[in-house]
């Protein structure tokens, strides 16, 4: 069986397993939708009462939050195996994803697929339908392709930051709760312009962790906007690639984790 049957086997064992229990997965997934419901909710009350933020209007912001929740939904859903590693570390339960004749990334990724996490993806989906609609955004060729280049470097680039939540247990044995700060945070910090923070913060989010790239730029394309930031429309179209770059340097250091890993023991 080669990887990609494999995953898919994978995909469809985690899927049929939340099932089992209809009631609790309905009641998990309403739980997340409204959670992220309750998120916009708090934007557009902003909204209402000051009109605009840093001169961006909220079906602008509306594209930002359902691109960015979007992104953040795939890479949560499939990722899982990597947010929840630490455990695997701490009993030695790594050591059987290691004799396994199979790649310890495709056994984390799938591991477990969040199904429940569906709700957010159609919460998101919907608030960027509603944006692109009230701004009046045409469907061109160049918005899809910039769209799907968003989506997919955005997945690429929390992955990653997943994948090195994961690999600093090696070193840790715990998953530092730390890296929340970088995977929740940094969601809340892209629903919103990049435009709008102070310099410092800016720079962390364009030159350390890059979830300006994936998420801002070529969003600021697709609205057709001037970038007031200064940037040209060429690096608003290549920015994503940042994305996937992050993901190949956190594999990387995965890779160096794996190597430095001693059992437990037991």
């Amino acid at each position: 069986m080669n990887s990609g049957r494999l995953y898919l086997r994978y995909l469809g064992i985690s899927c049929r397993s939340q099932l089992q229990y209809r009631a609790s997965f309905v009641l998990q997934t309403l739980g997340t939708t409204l959670t992220s419901v309750g998120e916009f909710l708090a934007i557009w009350a902003l909204f209402a009462r000051f009109r605009s933020v840093g001169g961006w209007s909220l079906p602008e912001v509306a594209v930002f939050y359902g691109v960015v929740n979007i992104t953040w939904t795939f890479a949560e859903s499939v990722g899982r195996g990597f947010d929840n590693f630490g455990p695997l570390v701490k009993t030695g339960e790594f050591d059987r994803v290691l004799l396994r004749p199979r790649t310890t990334v495709l056994q984390l990724l799938g591991r477990e697929f969040s199904l429940r996490r569906v709700g957010r993806l159609v919460q998101g989906l919907v608030i960027m339908a509603w944006g692109w609609h009230a701004l009046d955004l045409e469907m061109t060729a160049a918005k899809a392709a910039l769209l799907g280049g968003a989506i997919l470097g955005g997945a690429a680039l929390f992955m990653g930051l997943l994948v090195l939540q994961a690999t600093l247990a090696f070193w840790t044995v715990e998953s530092l709760e730390i890296m929340n700060v970088l995977t929740y945070g940094g969601v809340a910090t892209a629903q919103y312009p990049l435009s709008i923070y102070p310099d410092w913060l800016r720079v962390f989010f364009l030159a350390v962790v890059p979830i300006g790239c994936v998420a801002y730029f070529p969003v600021v394309a697709i609205l057709g906007r001037e970038d007031p930031l200064g940037t040209t429309l060429a690096w608003q179209a290549f920015s994503p690639v940042v994305g996937l770059a992050f993901l190949a340097l956190a594999l990387l250091a995965w890779r160096r984790g794996v190597a430095r890993y001693t059992s437990t023991g037991s």
